[in-house]
């Protein structure tokens, strides 16, 4: 894969241009597309990058980590947690929606679309880009995670005062990547239902803002009810 053809917003290109030029990068495509070679792949090729490109690098105020696309059809569109406009709500993001319900007294959406964040800064970025129909976590040796862990530390290194949400041990691993003297670094159980309810109370979105607030960042409207 040439990193001219690669569609992905600027800052992040120039950011991660070494990694796009790497050994592992190249074994991530050749993976990928025997992978769709094979069958389905989830999300479509356009929104692999979907998280870079509705989040620029230097626009970054927020990280929320997720571990892999939905594998269903028409679920995954390249942002962490996130649905579409009017496929059901899947149950960690109602979750989430009931944390930030509890915290901040905002009203739960009817839309899993979570672009309204991305496009105030928050990086919804799963460690895993593509997924195969049906199987959760098929694509996890790829190398998509070197390429998201290159990601991660580039933010950690250029930007200041970033807050990263880290939900689950898998993205609690994530935390030696992460320089916590320059970033606030928050962490929890994972919002799924499998967590029995150790996700709720962590308040994490006025956390958040309150972080940004003290650093001279605007604050994120978590209120997806305000998304035109």
């Amino acid at each position: 894969m040439q990193i001219d053809k690669i569609q992905i917003e600027a800052g992040w290109k120039e950011a991660l241009k070494e990694e796009f030029l790497s050994e592992n990068f190249a074994r991530v495509k050749e993976n990928f597309l025997r992978a769709k070679a094979a069958g389905e792949v989830y999300p479509p090729n356009a929104l692999i990058f979907n998280a870079f490109n509705l989040t620029p690098f230097n626009a970054v105020k927020v990280v929320i980590l997720g571990q892999d696309p939905y594998h269903g059809p028409g679920q995954a569109m390249g942002l962490s947690f996130a649905v579409p406009h009017g496929v059901k709500i899947p149950p960690s993001l109602a979750n989430i929606y009931k944390e930030i319900r509890d915290d901040l007294g905002i009203t739960e959406p009817n839309s899993g679309d979570l672009s309204y964040w991305a496009k105030q800064g928050v990086l919804l970025l799963n460690a895993t880009l593509s997924v195969s129909a049906g199987q959760a976590n098929s694509h996890s040796n790829f190398g998509w995670q070197e390429f998201t862990d290159a990601a991660i530390r580039k933010l950690s290194d250029c930007a200041q005062n970033v807050v990263f949400m880290l939900w689950g041990n898998p993205a609690k691993a994530k935390i030696p990547l992460i320089d916590a003297n320059k970033h606030l670094v928050l962490t929890a159980a994972h919002p799924s239902p499998l967590a029995r309810g150790a996700f709720f109370g962590c308040r994490h979105f006025s956390k958040a803002n309150l972080y940004l607030a003290e650093h001279g960042k605007a604050p994120i409207d978590w209120d997806l009810n305000n998304a035109s």
